[in-house]
């Protein structure tokens, strides 16, 4: 890093690694104004400029919580080590390779958020499970997304904006929809990974 880290720019990079590692998406320009008492939003805007310049975070223009970390993401590749049959008896086949996440998801901006409960297990998405999410600010009705409804509660459900509410889905014939006057997409789900 050329430049040191003015005090301010190292408390709001500090909390937006914290929301981006804990929560799984970064914070928006007014958590950031709440959080230090920053009136204008272009006060926040100038410390996210340098966090950027200074090679910490990346930021895409026009999406509200698109603020990823530079230099901290984990290895991106996963060896394929060959194939082995889900049917009937095969010999496992052994073809070393790797699969480049990178690849499929990282372009997107994407990021994982660990699945804690069950209301989403007839789409094959347990407990502990894994999540790869696209950052997106709109979804198709149907699509499947990480919501945020007016008291800052997140969920992951089928999106559905009907004519006067929103209904947030269950994938669990035991569970209720939501209904919610308002609600935020912060994402949506282009993967899941399975752990067991």
């Amino acid at each position: 890093m050329a430049q040191p880290l003015t005090n301010r720019q190292r408390e709001v990079y500090e909390f937006t690694r914290d929301k981006i590692q804990n929560r799984g998406f970064g914070p928006t320009v007014r958590e950031i104004s709440e959080a230090f008492g920053i009136k204008s939003p272009n006060g926040v805007i100038c410390h996210l400029k340098a966090l950027e310049k200074k090679g910490l975070i990346l930021r895409e223009p026009n999406k509200s919580r698109a603020i990823t970390l530079t230099g901290e993401t984990s290895a991106s590749t996963i060896p394929l080590a060959g194939r082995v049959a889900a049917g009937s008896l095969h010999q496992a086949i052994e073809d070393l390779d790797q699969v480049d996440l990178n690849e499929l998801f990282n372009h997107r901006g994407c990021y994982l958020l660990r699945i804690s409960g069950d209301s989403m297990i007839e789409a094959h998405i347990a407990d502990g499970d894994m999540v790869v999410v696209e950052p997106r600010a709109e979804a198709k009705n149907g699509e499947m997304v990480v919501a945020e409804t007016q008291d800052g509660n997140a969920t992951l459900k089928y999106w559905f904006k009907e004519e006067r509410r929103i209904r947030l889905q269950p994938a669990n014939s035991q569970m209720n929809p939501i209904y919610v006057d308002q609600a935020t997409v912060n994402g949506v789900v282009v993967g899941v990974i399975r752990c067991l």
